[in-house]
């Protein structure tokens, strides 16, 4: 079993320049509340940005990291 907490391991992918979705939290990572980690993660300072997304006919929230100057 890891010792990472899930937001250490969630801001290790966003990291890696890929979106998240609550989805793809659950599968990768067993996060069931995507968005208290992002908002803990925002607190701690990193810059995160959210994106809607519409598939079929569902709506969620996506995130990613803020794209950086020079990055």
């Amino acid at each position: 079993m890891s010792t990472k907490s899930q937001c250490d391991e969630i801001l290790a992918f966003l990291r890696t320049g890929q979106s998240l979705s609550p989805l793809e939290a659950l599968e990768k990572f067993g996060c069931f509340r995507l968005g208290g980690r992002i908002y803990d993660l925002k607190k701690q300072g990193h810059k995160i940005e959210t994106v809607m997304v519409e598939k079929n006919g569902k709506h969620f929230a996506s995130y990613r990291l803020e794209k950086q100057d020079g990055t």
